[in-house]
Order: C-alpha cells, then structure tokens, then sequence
C-alpha cells in the first residue's frame, strides 16, 4: 500500500517492542469456563499477554466434577502447535492436561525444539482416569515433560504422590523435598500450593510455596474457608507463563501471580451447581458494583458448598 506523502515507514521493532507476549499454551478444552483452555485464555488475557491455545482433549465436565474425555488426535495436537509457531515468536509456554501418553510425547517433542522459552507445568488431579491411564500418563509426564520445565505447579498432595510415591513418614513433604525429586527430572522449580499450616487462634491457613532443591524461595499464605474452587491450579500457572513470558523475574513473577489467584478467588462466582469459579477480571468491575460483586462471592461460599479440606483448593 502506497503511503501518504511526508509520511514515514512505520517502525517494525517500534511495533513489536509495544506487542503482548505471546503465551502458547496445550491444556484440553473446558466448557464449563472454569479451567482448561477457556481458563487459560482468560487468564493470560487479563494478564496482559495473548494466549495462543492449543487444544489437547474434550473434556466432559461441569462445574462439580469430570465425567469423561475425548482426547485429540497427537498428530493434530503438533500440528496446531507448529503452525502457529512457524508464524508468531512464543516468549512463554503452559503445560496443562495433556490428554494421554501419545500427546505427552507429542508435546515433548515440541518443547524440544524451543528450549530458551520458558514452560510452566500445570499437574491437576486426575482421578477421573482409569488407574491403569492415570499411572502411564503420569509416568510419561514425569519422563517427558518435567525435563523441559521451568516451573511446576501443583496442589501439594497431588505432587507428592506424583513425585514421591513412596512417601511414608508420618510427616508432610516439604517443598524443597518435592523440589529436589522434581530436580532429579530436569525441573528447576516447584511452586507447591495448598501446603497445611498448624492452625493458630480462629484462622487457619494454607501456604503457598515456591522451592529450590536448595530450600524455599518465596510464597503466600491463603486463609482457608469452606469452598470448592474450580480453575484454580490452570488460572495460577496461567498466570505464571505470562509473567515470565513478559520478562518477570521468577520470585517477583510468583508474587504477582499468587496475589492475581487470590483476588480472583476473592471475587470468584457459582455459575452452576457445582464448584466457585475464579473471575479474572475482578479489577475490570465498573466503580459502584463493588458491593455487588461482594454479595455474589458470599453467595458462591455459602453453607450449602461443597467443602474441600475446608480450604481454598488449588486443583
């Protein structure tokens, strides 16, 4: 296109240096909005980053549990994948579900060719699958995908049995144990949510940490109360890969990220008869409907929700 006269050439690196990061994220698709991929798009997006979503399963959920899966052809997985990665510069990768073995190895084999962009992975329950799927999955995960992260995320539970299945001691693992069986995987991090606190006076809490091998780096305590949140885990490694495609130092990007999850907790909403889901974009509430927004949460946790440890779970 011809420009005007007088008119100037527009500067490329101009352009680029004022565009979002782009976040590539695999995670299976949620039509309940609570996590999956909707969640991710959602958060990424009220992060300030453009998500760049590629759909790895079906799932058949609602608010309150997962009923069945549809996984999406491993071929067609890279293929989604490669396609928008020959055409935009990623600066940040989520791992969430995955699916099965067959897109473990699929993903990995994309992951491999993009080792200097940061990849946060997301571990949620999975007790919705067969034993016999769980255990495979999870050990092709654990072989695949832990060499190639950066960050891995998870409710502190569901890490230790993924990480130390042989755990017996009377006592929790710590998050700088989890850090050091993820290290002997590639992993350089843990970021260990739910992690149970003694209970002090009329609150009780859970931390929040995020661990080395060489002890824990930074973190926040959650004040529990009976809910079930659902999204909560795919909104805070989200959050992460944004932050660290964005540049953001790794205890600083932690901080925001836990601080993003727990206001979107704040003000999260029951659409459904089910779980809470996170809203991502409280701060986009017009001025005026904050006593509104107030009412909404109380509703969402009133006596009748399902309790989960009585405490904010990140699943």
């Amino acid at each position: 296109m011809d420009l005007p006269p007088g008119a100037e050439t527009p500067d490329e690196n101009a352009e680029e240096a004022s565009a979002p990061a782009c976040i590539l994220t695999f995670n299976a698709s949620d039509a309940s909005g609570a996590g999956g991929i909707a969640g991710d798009v959602s958060t990424i997006a009220a992060m300030g980053a453009h998500a760049l979503p590629v759909v790895t399963a079906l799932l058949m959920r609602d608010t309150a549990e997962v009923f069945d899966q549809h996984v999406i052809d491993a071929d067609a997985v890279v293929e989604q994948a490669r396609c928008i990665l020959e055409d935009i510069t990623v600066s940040g990768i989520k791992v969430g579900f995955l699916g099965n073995t067959d897109n473990v190895s699929a993903v990995a084999e994309v992951l491999s060719d993009y080792p200097d962009v940061p990849v946060v992975s997301y571990l949620p329950g999975l007790s919705f699958m067969e034993d016999d799927d769980q255990n495979t999955y999870l050990d092709a995960f654990r072989e695949l995908i832990l060499p190639a992260t950066e960050v891995l995320i998870g409710n502190h539970k569901t890490l230790t049995d993924f990480l130390l299945p042989d755990w017996d001691s009377d006592r929790p693992a710590s998050p700088r144990e989890l850090a050091v069986a993820a290290a002997e995987h590639g992993t350089r991090f843990v970021l260990v949510t739910g992690v149970m606190l003694p209970a002090k006076g009329a609150g009780q809490f859970i931390d929040n940490v995020l661990a080395s091998p060489q002890g824990a780096l930074t973190g926040e305590k959650f004040e529990m109360f009976e809910a079930t949140f659902v999204g909560a885990g795919d909104t805070l490694s989200a959050a992460m890969a944004a932050l660290l495609g964005a540049a953001a130092e790794l205890q600083a990007a932690v901080g925001e990220a836990l601080q993003f999850l727990d206001q979107s907790l704040d003000a999260g909403f029951r659409p459904g008869m089910g779980g809470v889901v996170p809203d991502r974009f409280f701060w986009a509430l017009p001025p005026g409907e904050e006593e509104e927004g107030d009412e909404t949460i109380e509703e969402a946790l009133s006596d009748d929700a399902t309790e989960v440890g009585g405490s904010r779970s990140v699943h």
